[in-house]
């Protein structure tokens, strides 16, 4: 997918998919000569490891989270 379209898949813009390349805190992605392109399932598994069941951190329960992902 291009990063327009790998933005409309998961919800935000194409400048936060930038930014995120930039800073590593993005999904996945492949470079192939000058081009950026993303794989659908390394946008999944980005979306997945997102999954939460609180709001702050010490209460979240990762655990639960993946489980009921799978």
């Amino acid at each position: 997918m291009t990063t327009i379209e790998a933005a409309a898949y998961i919800g935000k813009s194409a400048s936060w998919l930038n930014k995120t390349r930039m800073s590593g805190t993005g999904p996945v992605y492949l470079k192939i000569g000058g081009g950026v392109r993303y794989d659908m399932t390394d946008l999944d598994a980005f979306l997945a490891g997102k999954r939460r069941t609180a709001i702050y951190d010490f209460a979240n329960d990762n655990t639960r989270a993946a489980l009921s992902a799978a």
